[in-house]
């Protein structure tokens, strides 16, 4: 019997551009058009300067593990084949945090600081997602 399928991101307006520069295997980062402020999720107001001016940029792709936990249960039916997998929190080199998969190692061995590099798994046609790897 197979799984359901995964649930994929439905981005909203403001956040279509990063998951369009995904699917093409780039990291982008929504930046305020008139303070600077790096934001991420995406969203339509700055919170630093109210403006609703926004472009993204290419991010470094570079960063450390903040934060992680270790599913043992699976959430939902779609990741029963997948557990246990982890969950991490990834601070960026720009100052941002990002939570995804951490690939290439084994569970036990994450640590606190961790350097990473983003990397995207291909979830189905037109859909990827960012991931991390050890640099």
């Amino acid at each position: 019997m197979s799984s359901p399928p995964r649930p994929v991101p439905d981005p909203d307006i403001s956040g279509a551009p990063f998951w369009e520069a995904a699917a093409r295997h780039e990291l982008v980062l929504q930046t305020c058009a008139s303070c600077g402020t790096i934001r991420h999720p995406p969203r339509p107001m700055c919170p630093a300067c109210n403006s609703m001016e926004y472009t993204f940029e290419q991010a470094s792709g570079r960063g450390r593990i903040w934060s992680w936990v270790i599913a043992h249960a699976p959430v939902l039916p779609s990741f029963a084949q997948k557990v246990p997998y982890n969950v991490v929190v990834v601070e960026l080199d720009e100052g941002v945090r990002m939570v995804g998969n951490l690939f290439d190692v084994d569970n036990d061995a994450i640590e606190e600081g961790m350097p990473v590099t983003v990397d995207f798994d291909d979830v189905e046609e037109g859909v990827s997602l960012p991931v991390w790897r050890p640099q």
